[in-house]
């Protein structure tokens, strides 16, 4: 081989080589984790992207929820500090505070001492079939993670559960233990009723048919029910947030705006008693 042809291999392997190296080196500066403990996984081009200010409330401002939030801090308290914790499934009714109460008990954790240091995670559910590229990305960083993906259930023909299922347990890899996951969703098995029913109706073993597709809410060690609330607990949630945004309305007046308010429409629930109140800061000229 000539000395020339020689060298010019050389240059093409060295080149080779320098843009390999500025590859990972990319791929280092992509995933390290910036400032921020808040972020939005980007599933098509494998990026996470910070969130600097949370849309969040504080969690004493929650009311009517006191049984699950207790129950829910405490296992991410755990996870926080290295202990053993599970994965979370928050269901039932609309509007009661199912990922307010996530976003809010991260940043109570966030806030105080003796934790590691805690990052949310937020995944679309149409990102889920990327979710085992993000464990693997966040598996090796230096905090622990809680992955939260918001109004979560599964339509005819969807399989994208099947790689969240694989992810939650029993796959070769499985979940990192620097990570959780936390769901919200207004269905129990994360499918309409009427697919089950088909399932069953259509199966040669009804039992198994479904089995596969309701074993993935089986896979979070915690299932927290958030119920329709009564119009005690509406009123004291209306009550609660005015305290809180410091509103110059009397109670009487007060109870009967919140119970017009609930009637109008057909609902009461948190969210329901937020919007209220809103309405009732702008009447006096305050930003809520």
């Amino acid at each position: 081989m000539k000395t020339k042809d020689y060298l010019a291999r050389i240059a093409d392997a060295l080149e080779e080589i320098a843009a390999t190296l500025a590859l990972s080196e990319q791929e280092n500066e992509r995933f390290s984790l910036a400032e921020a403990n808040a972020y939005h996984w980007q599933g098509e081009s494998g990026t996470l992207l910070p969130v600097p200010k949370v849309s969040r409330v504080p969690l004493n401002m929650l009311r009517g929820i006191e049984s699950v939030r207790d129950i829910l801090l405490k296992n991410t308290e755990q996870f926080a500090r290295g202990h053993g914790a599970n994965n979370a499934l928050l269901w039932g009714a609309r509007g009661m505070g199912k990922s307010s109460l996530v976003k809010a008990i991260h940043a109570d954790i966030e806030q105080r001492e003796g934790f590691e240091r805690l990052v949310l995670i937020e995944i679309a559910r149409e990102d889920l079939e990327t979710l085992p590229a993000l464990m693997r990305i966040i598996a090796g960083l230096p905090a622990r993670f809680v992955i939260f993906c918001d109004d979560l259930s599964f339509d005819a023909g969807e399989t994208s559960y099947k790689s969240l299922k694989t992810i939650l347990d029993g796959g070769l890899e499985g979940r990192p233990d620097n990570v959780l996951f936390y769901a919200t969703s207004n269905r129990r098995h994360l499918m309409p009723r009427d697919m089950i029913e088909n399932e069953k109706s259509t199966a040669i073993n009804p039992g198994e048919a479904v089995e596969e597709k309701v074993s993935l809410s089986d896979r979070f060690g915690l299932w927290l029910g958030f119920h329709n609330s009564s119009q005690d607990t509406y009123l004291e949630m209306v009550s609660g947030y005015a305290d809180f945004y410091e509103l110059a309305i009397d109670a009487e007046t007060l109870r009967a705006r919140a119970i017009e308010w609930a009637a109008t429409r057909g609902s009461r629930s948190g969210r329901v008693a937020i919007q209220l109140v809103r309405t009732l800061a702008g009447e006096e000229g305050k930003v809520v």
